[in-house]
């Protein structure tokens, strides 16, 4: 689906044909068709709209003819029915700078897009460089976002472990484990990404936009920064919930060994006394009671020890 949206008197319009200095949206479902069409009728190169189809196209600009492209990793959430995977993704965006318009091409519907289309109206298409960094900026808002969201289910499911270790909430640990590792490494590019554009004249940024660039990098690396800290904490605890449980494992074991030893010798005595052999209780009325009396007080003085040495 292919969007076209210019500015008029701070209202977003949306046209049906391209024209100078709109905005051109596209969005899933992608046809090659309307990608060919598109490339002919704006003068594209075709695999920088084709670009964004690549999930794992990493954050990079190039230029083709005076044609830019600019490709941001930017985070969503996950929609696979596989419940091991991460419970968010990042994915690129494609920012293409023709000669009279800017272009965005996104493999999936995302926040970040979303939120630059709601302040559009402050906008001005003919400031392109100006609209590339104010999508950088919902991005990095995004990222900010998912990681708050990111650390709330982290102390929920955390909690419940505390409460009763099961394997479901330490399964969901490692889900959101495996995002913030997403989360790391597009962030790490993106931060690449902005520096490299910084001390290049791919944009030819003035003072004003170089200073909105900069504040961009800052936010970015505390992005970065925080994602690290949830990963490390995250770690942290996972490797402390193993050591608890392969501690509680061990704790069972032990019980089990001692209450294994305290049963043995009651077994033992009746085992004696219950041979075919002469023992002297033969014509005692009272040789089951004797019997059952002694293992059980073996039994409790074995018990008492192990109790007194802390070991039960």
């Amino acid at each position: 689906m292919i969007q076209y949206f210019k500015n008029i008197s701070q209202q977003i319009v949306e046209v049906e044909k391209p024209e100078n200095d709109i905005w051109v949206n596209i969005l899933p479902p992608l046809k090659q068709e309307e990608f060919a069409e598109l490339s002919n009728n704006l003068e594209i190169p075709l695999d920088f709209l084709t670009d964004s189809l690549d999930i794992d196209e990493r954050s990079r600009f190039d230029e083709d003819d005076n044609v830019k492209l600019i490709v941001i990793k930017t985070p969503t959430e996950n929609n696979s029915f596989n419940d091991s995977d991460a419970y968010y993704i990042t994915i690129p965006i494609c920012i293409i700078l023709t000669h009279n318009q800017i272009v965005t091409v996104n493999s999936f519907e995302n926040s970040a897009i979303k939120k630059f289309l709601n302040t559009f109206q402050n906008r001005h298409p003919d400031k392109r460089n100006m609209m590339v960094l104010k999508i950088f900026e919902k991005v990095v808002q995004n990222f900010m976002e998912h990681l708050k969201e990111i650390n709330l289910r982290r102390n929920t499911f955390e909690q419940k472990l505390y409460d009763s270790s099961k394997n479901e909430h330490l399964l969901e640990l490692m889900r959101i484990q495996k995002s913030l590792v997403y989360f790391v490494t597009a962030l790490r590019s993106n931060e690449l990404l902005m520096m490299k554009l910084e001390r290049t004249p791919f944009l030819n940024l003035n003072e004003e936009e170089k200073e909105l660039l900069n504040d961009l990098i800052v936010d970015n690396s505390q992005a970065l920064e925080m994602a690290n800290i949830y990963t490390n904490i995250l770690s942290s605890t996972l490797d402390a919930f193993a050591s608890i449980i392969a501690n509680n494992q061990n704790l069972v074991l032990k019980r089990l060994a001692v209450i294994t030893i305290v049963l043995t010798f009651p077994v033992l005595i009746a085992s004696l006394f219950g041979m075919n052999v002469p023992s002297g209780f033969e014509n005692s009325r009272y040789a089951f009671y004797i019997v059952s009396l002694l293992s059980l007080g073996i039994a409790l003085v074995i018990g008492w020890y192990f109790f007194r040495k802390k070991i039960l």
